[in-house]
């Protein structure tokens, strides 16, 4: 006895279990590229938190630099402890972990050499998610190609890659004894001088009338007698 239906019903329901496998497959591949790319984007920000970190660090060392000495430290360690003082101070809390490659290992350009250091980085050659829309402190890194050309540098005014302003989340606490950069005092407006307005004329005094002398008594009217 043949029995065709069957054979075109179960043909049906492998060739239905091989497309939800399919559907199914795509979902989780896509699903994993979004977590891979949102667990990235959480990376980055908070390199460029620890960034922020670096570039206060840089600024507050240059700030405490006594006069006729260079104003970027030797090397990451003189953040932690600054030896140019009786008191060693401390600019930053600590040398982070770098959260694009889990290492406390970064790249740092150097003034001339390696006499003082201007710009930390991290050490990853991977695309930055981000690309575009940085806060105002981190304009100079749009459209870069590579987390590596992120340069972090020292945050004062006149330094390329993070001019000064308020970050968009707050960068890591530094410890005791930093000191903050000065702020320029504002100058007051200066008015120009008005001329003097001219006093009116007082007007000239009126003399006044002088009474008539009285007849003297004894004197008669004019006439004969």
């Amino acid at each position: 006895m043949r029995s065709p239906p069957v054979r075109r019903t179960g043909g049906f329901t492998y060739l239905s279990v091989i497309i939800v496998v399919a559907i199914i497959g795509l979902v989780a591949s896509a699903s994993l590229k979004l977590g891979a790319t949102i667990q990235r984007s959480r990376a980055e920000q908070q390199l460029l938190l620890i960034g922020a970190a670096f570039s206060d660090a840089l600024q507050s060392y240059a700030d405490a630099t006594p006069a006729g000495q260079l104003p970027q430290p030797p090397s990451l360690k003189d953040l932690l402890r600054d030896p140019r003082f009786p008191t060693p101070r401390r600019h930053l809390r600590k040398i982070f972990v770098d959260p694009m490659t889990g290492k406390a290992e970064w790249g740092v350009a150097y003034l001339s050499g390696k006499t003082g250091v201007v710009a930390v980085y991290s050490l990853s050659d991977a695309k930055p998610v981000k690309i575009g829309n940085f806060p105002a402190r981190f304009q100079a890194l749009a459209g870069k190609q590579k987390i590596s050309e992120w340069r972090f540098v020292a945050a004062g005014p006149g330094n390329q890659g993070v001019p000064p302003g308020v970050p968009a989340a707050p960068a890591a606490p530094l410890s005791p004894g930093t000191v903050p950069a000065p702020q320029p005092e504002p100058v007051p407006e200066v008015q120009p001088a008005q001329p003097p307005a001219e006093a009116p004329a007082e007007p000239e005094p009126v003399p006044e009338p002088e009474p008539a002398a009285p007849p003297e008594e004894g004197k008669e009217a004019a006439g004969t007698w």
